[in-house]
């Protein structure tokens, strides 16, 4: 899996998912597309509930414990009691399938641009992998307004307040979870500042970096030919992911595919990149991917990073050495420097930092 060609970067449209009655060749995957796709001596896609994603409610007094246990043996949890209102949900969750009913020549007017972030288009990682993926998604960043004027130029303010609401929610939610899984590396307070909310204001550079990605996984005649989104780790700090349908798996060494079951009113949580640099390796920068089904499947998730400027490197505490001095495994680099390099690199990016 090497790196994009500039000719592939340019194939952001998908599929016409609803002209067809096949799996095209060009959505068939094989072992050789996805090398985690069949790993061997282990069962893909287990249930067995010995192997179950943590759940965990964030109302329950042992709840940073247990938080920092889960981002430690798995990257990944379902969180229940976080305030999100029902109603809010089922909104978001509403305005995406109205926004993915559309017609083809619709959505097209908010098509992603080559080389852009936002927009209509094929998953950003696409590129990568010989193969494409049996996925429309659309990504926000900052108001949804513009975009959703040019989807519905005279009907755009429910889809744009609604969007514009969810993301304050999940923004704070998600500072929240990182205060309570950092605060278990015992690092003093000062190396937590850039996480308040009054280091934001000011500059744009400053800014913490959020996304908004909706997704839709069409109904598929033969999903075990097909792969709804490749496996890959995220470049965030933490993703929070809300979906109500069966699809997403992630990956442990010791025993394969994990299918995450969703619970009712849930959000999935998953572990990004930075917050294992920041953790010296400590918490699992989770591998995960989404299977599609014969049934249509929804999610949407928030990504929320740290400013494009912000220097990230590991907040020493744990790692240490044969001499009993701390070892840092990964080198400083700002956040854009990562990103630039996950996005030539995906895979190889945090073995290209490491020490």
């Amino acid at each position: 899996m090497g790196a994009p060609s500039d000719s592939s970067r340019n194939h952001v449209i998908p599929l016409d998912f609803g002209s067809i009655q096949t799996v095209p060749e060009s959505h068939v995957w094989s072992e050789s597309d996805d090398e985690y796709r069949y790993p061997s001596g282990v069962h893909s896609g287990t249930t067995n509930s010995c192997f179950s994603v943590p759940v965990i409610d964030l109302r329950d007094p042992n709840a940073p414990e247990l938080i920092t246990e889960a981002s430690e043996k798995w990257g990944v949890f379902q969180l229940t009691g976080h305030g999100i209102p029902t109603e809010l949900m089922e909104e978001v969750e509403s305005e995406t399938q109205r926004l993915f009913s559309l017609p083809v020549d619709r959505k097209l007017k908010a098509l992603r641009s080559p080389g852009g972030a936002t927009g209509y288009g094929q998953a950003m990682i696409s590129p990568f992998f010989p193969k494409h993926m049996w996925h429309e998604g659309f990504t926000i960043m900052g108001s949804a307004t513009d975009h959703a004027k040019q989807l519905w130029p005279h009907d755009f303010e429910v889809f744009s307040e609604t969007m514009d609401d969810y993301q304050k929610q999940m923004k704070a939610i998600i500072e929240q979870l990182i205060l309570i899984i950092l605060k278990s590396l015992d690092i003093n307070s000062q190396q937590l500042n850039w996480l308040k909310n009054d280091h934001y204001s000011g500059h744009e550079a400053t800014t913490p970096g959020t996304a908004l990605q909706l997704n839709y996984y069409p109904p598929c005649p033969d999903p075990n030919r097909a792969m709804g989104l490749a496996q890959h780790t995220d470049t965030s700090l933490v993703t929070i992911l809300q979906a109500q349908t069966s699809g997403l798996q992630i990956f442990r060494d010791d025993v394969g595919w994990i299918s995450v079951q969703p619970v009712r009113g849930a959000l999935t949580v998953n572990l990004g990149d930075f917050l294992h640099i920041l953790s010296n390796g400590r918490f699992v920068s989770v591998l995960h991917r989404v299977v599609v089904n014969p049934v249509q499947r929804f999610s949407v998730a928030y990504f929320y990073g740290p400013p494009s400027d912000f220097i990230v490197s590991p907040l020493l505490s744990r790692s240490v050495g044969d001499s009993g001095e701390i070892v840092a495994r990964y080198r400083s680099v700002t956040a854009k420097e990562f990103i630039d390099m996950k996005a030539k690199n995906l895979k190889r990016a945090l073995s290209l930092i490491k020490t």
